[in-house]
């Protein structure tokens, strides 16, 4: 079977008659590259590995790819009219930012295990039940690895929160989510992955179209 050979992204490019791994789109042909060989260059809590690479003119060239993790998680979790975020601070931004409950997965988990543990984790809740919402790549031009969402609105128990991180400092926020669709509109929200969940459970019917309002009190 090849690479493009009942992959799920084709669907969407069914109409184009073109699979995103090659093709044709208006009577450009499009080609992908072949990988020669692999070195890893850097491993720490980030791991960059250099592809020696042959472009589609028959080029060779080298590109370097973020290995880091299998894949990441994270949950959108929605109380009747509410939405449970968590507030945290990020180094490379030197700012506090509203985000998701996630993380990375290990290799031995399924997504929804990791996300199950990350929320646990993080926020102390264990969700009753997890629905998949969307995967998509967080930074396709440079990163390997896939963004698994899930939505959590079927109530949740009390579980354990993970402390032993002290760079990890995660607290609970809840908000309306005509809240967080203002803070959306409004540039507040940065987060790739809660931007993007709020917009996939939208465009499926799992919660509202957004909408923004006045911000009042939470």
């Amino acid at each position: 079977m090849t690479r493009s050979e009942g992959c799920p992204t084709c669907r969407f490019a069914a109409e184009l008659k073109v699979c995103p791994y090659g093709g044709s789109v208006n009577g450009a042909t499009e080609h992908g590259w072949e990988t020669v060989g692999r070195a890893e260059v850097y491993a720490g809590r980030v791991r960059l590995v250099d592809h020696s690479v042959v472009l589609g003119d028959g080029t060779r060239s080298n590109y370097e790819v973020d290995e880091s993790i299998p894949f990441a998680v994270a949950t959108l979790v929605v109380d009747d009219e509410h939405v449970v975020l968590t507030r945290q601070y990020r180094y490379p931004l030197d700012r506090w930012i509203y985000d998701l409950p996630g993380g990375a997965g290990d290799e031995n988990e399924t997504p929804e295990a990791a996300a199950s543990r990350e929320l646990e984790e993080e926020l102390g809740l264990i969700p009753n039940e997890l629905t998949p919402l969307h995967t998509f790549y967080m930074n396709p031009g440079r990163a390997a690895w896939p963004t698994h969402l899930f939505l959590c609105d079927a109530g949740t128990a009390t579980g354990t929160i993970d402390t032993s991180d002290p760079a990890e400092q995660v607290n609970q926020a809840r908000v309306r989510l005509t809240e967080l669709d203002a803070a959306i509109a409004s540039g507040e929200i940065v987060d790739p992955s809660l931007i993007v969940a709020r917009a996939c459970a939208a465009a499926r019917g799992l919660l509202p179209p957004l909408t923004v309002s006045n911000r009042g009190d939470c």
